[in-house]
This record gives C-alpha cells, sequence and structure tokens, in this order.
C-alpha cells in the first residue's frame, strides 16, 4: 500500500485488496506496517490510537477476516499505551472467525538519522516498545509475528526459532534509501538462516507528509528463493506456502540442528 493520513480512505483500499485477495483463493493474508494511518505528523497516529479490542480499525479487521473466512495479519494498528501520548504499534493476528488470537508490538523502534538524505526518525516519541515475542500456531505451520526494523535483529527471529517458527510475517514501511541498500538481503537472509517462510507485506511509494517508501513486497521460502514481489505501488502478490517443502528443506540442510549457540528463552 501507500497509505495516506485518511484512516477512511486506507481502509477502503486495505478492503479493495483483502477481497481481491480473497477471490484469488488467499488463506492468509498480511497487511503492511501502519496500513491504516501515514499521518501529516508523527503524532497523528496517537489521536487514531484505539483501546484493545474496541474501535473502528480493530473492528475493520474483525470484520474482513470473518467476512472472507480467513487469517489476516492486521500489518500495525495504533494502540493504547501506558502513557497517553504514545501507541503500542500492534500487529494483530486475527482468524477466520473474527477473533483476535495473538498480538505482538513492535520491539526495536527506529530512531534513526539515515545516512545521506537527510531524514531523521525518532519513533520513540510517540511509540511505547513492546516486550513479548509473539509465534502462535496456525492451519500452516508456527507463525512469528515481527515489524519492519526488527529485520535489522536476527537474534529476534532466533529465539523465535528456538519456539518452533515456521512462518515469518514482517509488515513493513522501510525508507527508500534503506530500503535499497537492505531490504532484500536482509528479507532473504531471516529466510535462509531460520528455513522458513517470510512475507514481507511493505508499504511502497510517496506518502502526503513527504515520506517515501521502498515498497518491494516480498514472499520468500526456506531456501531464500523470492515467490513473488512487488516492487511498487498497491497490489496484492500471492504465492503457496508449502509445508512439506520446508520441512524436506530443514531435513535435508540441517543447519538448525548444527546449531552450537541456542538463544535463551526470553
Amino acid at each position: 500500500m501507500a497509505s495516506g493520513p485518511n484512516v477512511n480512505a486506507n481502509l477502503l483500499e486495505a478492503e479493495r485488496m483483502i477481497e481481491e485477495a480473497a477471490k484469488q483463493g488467499a488463506e492468509l493474508v498480511v497487511l503492511p506496517e501502519n496500513f491504516a494511518i501515514m499521518g501529516v505528523h508523527e503524532t497523528d497516529k496517537v489521536e487514531q490510537r484505539e483501546a484493545p479490542g474496541e474501535g473502528p480499525i480493530q473492528e475493520f479487521l474483525f470484520r474482513q477476516a470473518r467476512r472472507h473466512k480467513l487469517w489476516l495479519v492486521g500489518g500495525t494498528i495504533p494502540l493504547e499505551a501506558s502513557v497517553p501520548d504514545r501507541i503500542r504499534a500492534a500487529c494483530l493476528l486475527i482468524n477466520p472467525e473474527g477473533e483476535q488470537v495473538a498480538r505482538y508490538d513492535k520491539m526495536h523502534l527506529f530512531d534513526v538519522e539515515v545516512v545521506g538524505s537527510g531524514e531523521k526518525y525518532t519513533e520513540s516519541e510517540t511509540i511505547e516498545p513492546g516486550n513479548d515475542i509473539t509465534v502462535v500456531d496456525t492451519p500452516f505451520g508456527r507463525l512469528g509475528l515481527s515489524v519492519c526494523y526488527d529485520l535489522r535483529f536476527p537474534e529476534l527471529y532466533r529465539v523465535m526459532l528456538d519456539r518452533g517458527v515456521e512462518i515469518l510475517a514482517v509488515p513493513s514501511a522501510f525508507t527508500a534509501l534503506t530500503g535499497k541498500a537492505h531490504w532484500d538481503v536482509l528479507v532473504r537472509t531471516r529466510a535462509i538462516e531460520n528455513l522458513c517462510y517470510v512475507i514481507a507485506s511493505a508499504q511502497g511509494g510517496y506518502h502526503l507528509n513527504g515520506r517515501e517508501t521502498w515498497g518491494d513486497s516480498m514472499i520468500v521460502d526456506p531456501w531464500g528463493t523470492v515467490l513473488k514481489r512487488l516492487p511498487r505501488g498497491p497490489g496484492v502478490i500471492m504465492a503457496k506456502l508449502d509445508r512439506g517443502y520446508l520441512e524436506s528443506t530443514r531435513r535435508l540442510f540441517p543447519s538448525i540442528e548444527h546449531r552450537r549457540i541456542k538463544c535463551s528463552e526470553v
């Protein structure tokens, strides 16, 4: 997507693409980070924050999953934090009955001045970081939830691997410069080193706040092969998650079993 500051417009666009995916037979849909709002100001999302389980953005996710009878990873949405001037960037997993079955709050916050661009981001001014790692059973395999900047922290995914992860969902909104430099290699590396599928749904395009996001939404298999990608702009990509292929890849190339150092449980 290339979301803007108008929540209703963004939800209409997301609805259109979820419906398109469902018509093509999708059973698991992953929306990008900030799908519901990319505000003109960073504080705009704080004004749209919702209480857990309540509010129009969450109701939209519940309704779409229920209507299309699919599993839905709701990118990130702004939920209440422990303080009134911040939000939790929450990634929700919704089942086909329209029920929330898991939640991950973005853990690593993008407080960075992008080299060579003059762009500066300070997510910690408006986002309260999460602490919990989320891996959950689904009909497709063990699914781990993470968000955007998390991609740069491989230890997170190693803990997920110790918890049996087989599929990684990574809703994202990479900047144009960092995306060009690192997006492809980071997404494929997380797939290769953990021998798992990665579904990386990204914002891609120009936004009304002047920001440009890289896009290049990707679905990558456990061998690091890009099954489908969407370089830029709004749209839907689809691929089959083959659990048998994942299991055979891990069996025939047993690098996970060869690990000498295990991550401690968090």
